[in-house]
């Protein structure tokens, strides 16, 4: 497969690239970390405003429609800076749910808010610790309202509606899930916040009881609708993990040239060579997997399941590693607050399990190659 972005799409990537420099700086990161705002007001209005929230998102329902490649470039560039903003949420999951699952009715309710940016969705998925499955998932829906405990819930604390995974039977099986959304600032829901490894992404508890809930999609279709946002998702959030991965190179390799010790650049010495050069490989496989995987989601192929999950693997491990390597190769500058290292290792750990653990999509990848391969055979 020879894929690449066109110009249309790479000169977008410049225009994101240019905006997020000005209005996403270091000092406007840190002050959602240090608990001077729960997420950055100003960058959300600036990326609404320049038509970023809904540019995969149909016109009839407020976006732009220009597709989900244009969603991967934007994602890279909101990577590279570690936005605090809850865009992974708000667009790669409730959006993508509704646009999945959803009637018209529901799309022209939901979709042009989170478009403009005026309200903020999530997906209330996970009920604390357990491996992601039909399982695990313990919350009730009765007579139109959902009663159970979601956690943690990415930018729970300050969304509008949340996608809530929930039974609707107790039979145990996959038909019993189904998706509901939610109104978080409703009767029946009580929100607390978590603290978390990367407090720029909100985490919360959100403890639902006889919160009305309204079916999304068919009731007896929730999960597979679930894994298929979840697929989409991955995709879209390695383009984030991608993003960050080589930013931390790019710090890595910066101050390896700036840095002297005994007369010389510290880049030039072979073990810093080496941790640098490691770095180096697992970004690039990880931009080849995300790539294929972008071109499976905006052609709709039937390989994107395989391709979202290989792209999760891979572009998380890549994340993790060179926002680790990124601090070794800074020394004991690289635990100081004051430089910037730890913001990248706090987000690598937090995207790390934001869509599910790793062995989840290790397995989903192993199960979906084996079923290709006996349906080849």
């Amino acid at each position: 497969m020879n894929f690449d972005f066109s110009d249309d799409q790479k000169q977008l990537r410049d225009q994101a690239r240019r905006f997020l420099a000005e209005k996403c700086t270091s000092k406007a990161v840190r002050q959602v970390l240090e608990g001077k705002d729960t997420y950055d007001r100003s960058l959300w209005k600036g990326l609404a405003e320049l038509g970023f929230l809904g540019v995969a998102i149909p016109e009839e329902f407020g976006g732009s429609g220009a597709g989900h490649l244009e969603l991967c470039v934007i994602a890279e560039e909101l990577g590279r800076v570690v936005a605090p903003v809850p865009f992974a949420s708000s667009i790669y999951l409730a959006a993508e749910a509704i646009m999945l699952a959803g009637t018209d009715a529901q799309k022209r309710k939901y979709l042009p808010g989170l478009a403009s940016g005026e309200k903020i969705g999530t997906l209330a998925l996970f009920e604390g610790k357990g491996k992601l499955s039909p399982a695990a998932i313990k919350a009730q829906v009765a007579n139109g309202a959902v009663s159970g405990t979601k956690t943690p819930v990415p930018d729970g604390e300050i969304a509008d509606f949340a996608i809530v995974v929930a039974r609707s039977g107790n039979s145990g099986r996959e038909s019993d899930i189904a998706l509901y959304i939610v109104d978080l600032t409703g009767k029946g829901v009580e929100r607390r916040s978590l603290q978390s490894i990367d407090p720029t992404h909100n985490q919360a508890e959100i403890k639902f009881n006889g919160a009305p809930a309204e079916l999304l999609g068919r009731a007896d279709e929730g999960w597979s609708n679930l894994t298929r946002v979840l697929d989409r998702a991955a995709v879209l959030v390695a383009f984030e993990q991608v993003g960050g991965a080589e930013r931390a190179l790019e710090m890595g390799r910066d101050y390896a040239l700036d840095r002297m010790a005994f007369g010389r650049p510290i880049g030039s010495f072979q073990a810093v060579k080496h941790i640098l050069a490691d770095m180096y490989v697992s970004a690039t496989l990880a931009r080849s997997n995300a790539y294929y995987a972008a071109w499976a989601l905006s052609t709709n192929s039937s390989e994107l399941a395989e391709a979202a999950a290989a792209a999760r693997i891979s572009a998380t491990q890549a994340f993790q590693h060179c926002s680790k390597q990124n601090i070794q190769v800074h020394g004991g500058m690289g635990f100081t607050w004051e430089f910037d290292c730890h913001l990248y290792y706090r987000r690598s750990n937090a995207l790390a399990l934001g869509l599910g653990s790793m062995s989840y999509w290790e397995d989903q990848l192993i199960d979906r190659m084996r079923t290709r391969n006996t349906e080849a055979a």
